[in-house]
């Protein structure tokens, strides 16, 4: 298949396939004579492995170590076993973060019970009040932040 059929068959964007293959998750494929990327069903099944093991928030090096020992299905999976963990761990740290920013939010939600004149707004006020008490997040960071870096 052509990269279109294949980003079709994973829904997966182009620039997103060619992305894998820089990075070498995805083995580059084929080509025909005419230079245009031919595609089997391993780079379907493996492209699918990626875009799920991304869908439950790891990293592409926690993904290319799955892949590692999953292309080496003689060794042993201990490390599998222990990148789980620490992505478990990862992930229970970032639910008590996000528990944390919604008791923050609903105590920000409860400051303000109709709306108002905005220079009355209590939502507004307390921002306001926070912003100058604690220092501006860094650059690029967000609430929907992965729940680890790389």
């Amino acid at each position: 298949m052509k990269i279109g059929e294949l980003a079709t068959a994973s829904s997966t964007a182009i620039d997103t396939i060619r992305y894998y293959e820089r990075e070498g998750l995805l083995p580059a494929p084929a080509r025909t004579q005419g230079g245009f990327r031919v595609y089997e069903a391993p780079h379907l099944e493996r492209l699918q492995f990626i875009r799920f093991c991304r869908g439950l928030d790891m990293s592409l090096d926690e993904v290319r170590v799955l892949l590692r020992v999953k292309d080496a299905p003689g060794g042993d999976c201990g490390d599998v076993n222990a990148l789980l963990d620490a992505h478990i761990g990862h992930v229970s740290r970032r639910i008590k973060e996000l528990r944390s920013l919604e008791k923050q939010l609903r105590e920000l939600r409860e400051r303000c019970g109709e709306a108002q004149r905005a220079d009355q707004c209590g939502i507004l006020t307390g921002l306001a009040a926070a912003a100058q008490e604690s220092p501006a997040p860094a650059a690029g960071g967000s609430h929907l932040r992965s729940v680890h870096s790389h």
